[in-house]
């Protein structure tokens, strides 16, 4: 997929006034499974790119015979549901926030289901008279059909918005993805696909029928050492990874630090009111390396027998809890 000129409307309106909408369009190749096709992006969203996280825009799956564009949002949203943002804070499928500080060069299973676990890897510092150390997640290890994919945020002592700080990999070899908006890559499977949506630093990684998993990577920033008094070493701005989750099949037996959240029968043991929640469990979600699918509650099993499996599936989306109350699948928002 392309991006290709804007398509301008020309509107006369009632008033007599000549009104303009610009409307761009997305192409397809030839050898994408919808063929040779340009598509022109709805009114709710004209534009394929945006700063704005929260913003949605145009988006067309080549690998559909459907070939219609539709507004998605492509960037992680730190405020909503499957979020998993700062060192670390996130936010559950039951829409409580909480954090979960692991330790530092650690690895931690995030979610782990029958057909796919995914874990990240935390890199941290620990201050002079702190108790603990302070994390972020710098990478994730994706395992799913028998493969594997990691994307990694490579570290960095000064951070330059213009240097493209991802590093990806599937089934132990490194992969290259352009740099470039709309830039992607698929498995020769087809079984994982990484699309940029922006031209460095942020990308859409999707296994089809499982996850969608929005990811950025940043810097821990002056003001945030500032405000947080993390007092990083000038050799390491720490860089890591901003991300949100899109399910689409979950069992109601989902573990790991964010997907025991999307339990239908889950309580959180973050305590309401809290201004930082912080729970526990460092034991029971470890994992020995990134890409590992063993740990204490674990229950990835690529050769279960999925026919035989009478766990009930769920599907969740990224809720929008802008509002003072959103729901959906039996979830509700909370502050």
């Amino acid at each position: 997929m392309k991006m290709s000129s804007l398509l301008v409307i020309v509107l006369l309106s009632v008033s007599g006034i000549v009104q303009t909408k610009a409307y761009t369009s997305l192409y397809c190749s030839s050898s994408s499974r919808c063929g040779a096709k340009t598509v022109y992006c709805p009114e709710e969203c004209p534009d394929s790119e945006s700063n704005n996280r929260k913003e949605k825009v145009c988006r067309i799956d080549c690998g559909s015979p459907k070939c219609k564009s539709e507004c998605k949002r492509v960037k992680p949203d730190c405020n909503s549901p499957g979020s998993a943002c700062y060192d670390p804070r996130f936010i559950g499928g039951d829409g409580v926030v909480f954090y979960f500080h692991g330790k530092s060069n650690q690895h931690f299973s995030l979610v782990s289901d029958k057909n796919i676990q995914i874990n990240a890897r935390f890199i941290g510092h620990r201050p002079a008279g702190r108790t603990r150390d302070f994390t972020w997640i710098q990478a994730l290890g994706l395992l799913f059909n028998s493969h594997t994919f990691s994307v990694d945020a490579i570290r960095s002592a000064i951070w330059d918005n213009e240097i493209d700080h991802l590093k990806f990999s599937y089934d132990g070899e490194d992969i290259l993805i352009p740099a470039g908006h709309l830039s992607t890559w698929n498995s020769p499977v087809e079984s994982v696909k990484v699309e940029r949506t922006t031209s460095k630093n942020s990308v859409l990684v999707t296994i089809p029928g499982i996850v969608e998993i929005m990811v950025n990577v940043v810097p821990v920033t002056k003001q945030d050492d500032r405000i947080h008094s993390y007092k990083v070493p000038s050799d390491d701005c720490f860089a890591h990874l901003e991300v949100q989750f899109r399910f689409f099949a979950l069992s109601s037996n989902v573990e790991g630090v964010l997907g025991r959240t999307y339990q239908p029968d889950f309580e959180n043991p973050a305590k309401p009111g809290v201004a930082m929640a912080v729970v526990g469990g460092e034991d029971k979600y470890r994992t020995s390396s990134l890409l590992s699918q063993e740990c204490e509650t674990c229950v990835f099993s690529p050769t279960q027998d999925k026919e035989n499996d009478s766990s009930i599936i769920m599907e969740y989306g990224t809720l929008d809890c802008s509002g003072s109350l959103s729901s959906g699948n039996g979830i509700v928002c909370k502050k």
